[in-house]
């Protein structure tokens, strides 16, 4: 029995749209999740975000654990008391931080022993470890520890990964401490291999999970395979069930990831982007450290209503990233995560009326008209 509701309300082919009740509130999916790795989304304050339209966040086990550490963050709490932010929040294990470390870490059939990229203490993560810490932050959805396959991998290499993540799925199940409002996730691996993928999905829903993820994809494979992988993946997944691709992505990597049946999405690169003077708009991406916008009056997109668009200029912003000063960074990432939500609505929208093939035409058209002509 899940301890997250879920509600398919409409279907256009493969798509859904649907809600997510969790104890902190509900989640229309399709859904983006902004990335507030360290307790908090980078450069913007809980208000902000919320004011863009995210109803859940993703916090980040592996750093989390570091600093300030699980403890003291369920002194004050749990995670949406630490930080300020009241609504739903899915943490992911820390495996995917944990494997990137390379030198850092040594694997094992237990678990990983990895030294702290910030103080070289050395740390033991086993599933059981995760499952502890992501309930001390008071997760609303907990993600099994998994081995992420790198890419590329062969078969071989790419199934004794899934076999061991499998393994680790069902210790991640049985240290889960169940309760209304709060779910936990299986995450699917098997590299780009079609019959590995299908046995990792089997092997998740006999154990059965309130949420199922397809992880290891977005690490270097391209578009077109991150498609073809998700179209042999998720008609395995129960349809009554959340579906949520890991790490994923620039906007058409949702927009068609959504068409082949995925319900939830986080990624770093609206606040990232937001960083370094990139911006998302409905013409495609924009670089704001270009001569071209300093004397443009014009906000970063006409038809968008974020705070920034309504305030700022494309030239103030354009010279705020050259004086590098940090309010630049927080008008782009507060740009760059409205899109994405709006992003979200339109495809909700979308898939409300069957028009999804419409919606996607017309994306596909206006990302490739370019930019706004110059002023």
């Amino acid at each position: 029995m899940s301890h997250l509701t879920f509600d398919i309300i409409k279907t256009d082919g493969q798509a859904r749209l649907g809600t997510l009740m969790t104890a902190h509130g509900a989640i229309d999916t399709p859904a983006f999740m902004p990335v507030g790795t360290a307790g908090t989304v980078k450069a913007m304050t809980p208000e902000a975000v919320a004011e863009t339209g995210a109803q859940i966040i993703l916090g980040n086990t592996y750093h989390l654990m570091l600093r300030p550490g699980a403890d003291r963050v369920e002194r004050f709490g749990g995670l949406h008391k630490f930080m300020n932010w009241p609504g739903p929040i899915l943490t992911d294990s820390g495996g995917f931080q944990v494997m990137s470390l390379k030198g850092l870490r040594k694997m094992s059939e237990d678990g990983v022993i990895f030294k702290s990229h910030i103080d070289g203490s050395s740390h033991n993560l086993t599933p059981e470890y995760s499952m502890q810490i992501q309930h001390k932050l008071d997760s609303n959805i907990t993600m099994v520890l998994d081995e992420c396959t790198g890419y590329p991998a062969t078969e071989k290499e790419a199934e004794s990964s899934m076999q061991r993540s499998m393994r680790w799925a069902q210790r991640s199940k049985d240290a889960f401490v169940a309760r209304p409002g709060y779910g936990l996730f299986g995450i699917v691996q098997g590299g780009i291999y079609p019959a590995l993928r299908q046995q990792s999905a089997a092997s998740l829903q006999a154990i059965g999970f309130d949420g199922y993820a397809v992880g290891g994809l977005a690490v270097g494979e391209g578009q077109e395979v991150m498609f073809r992988v998700l179209e042999q993946t998720t008609p395995h997944l129960p349809a009554k069930r959340p579906r949520y691709l890991m790490g994923v992505g620039k906007p058409s990597d949702i927009v068609g990831a959504v068409r082949r049946g995925v319900d939830m999405f986080d990624c770093v690169l609206p606040t990232r982007s937001g960083r370094t003077d990139q911006a998302f708009t409905r013409m495609g991406q924009l670089n704001m450290r270009n001569a071209r916008h300093k004397d443009d009056t014009r906000p970063l997109d006409p038809t968008c209503s974020c705070y920034t668009c309504r305030h700022y200029s494309r030239g103030y912003i354009h010279h705020l990233g050259l004086a590098k000063e940090i309010l630049g960074a927080t008008l782009l990432s507060w740009h760059n995560l409205h899109y994405y939500q709006d992003l979200m609505r339109g495809l909700r929208d979308a898939i409300a009326t069957g028009a999804l093939d419409a919606f996607t035409a017309i994306f596909a058209a206006e990302q490739n008209a370019g930019d706004i002509d110059p002023i």
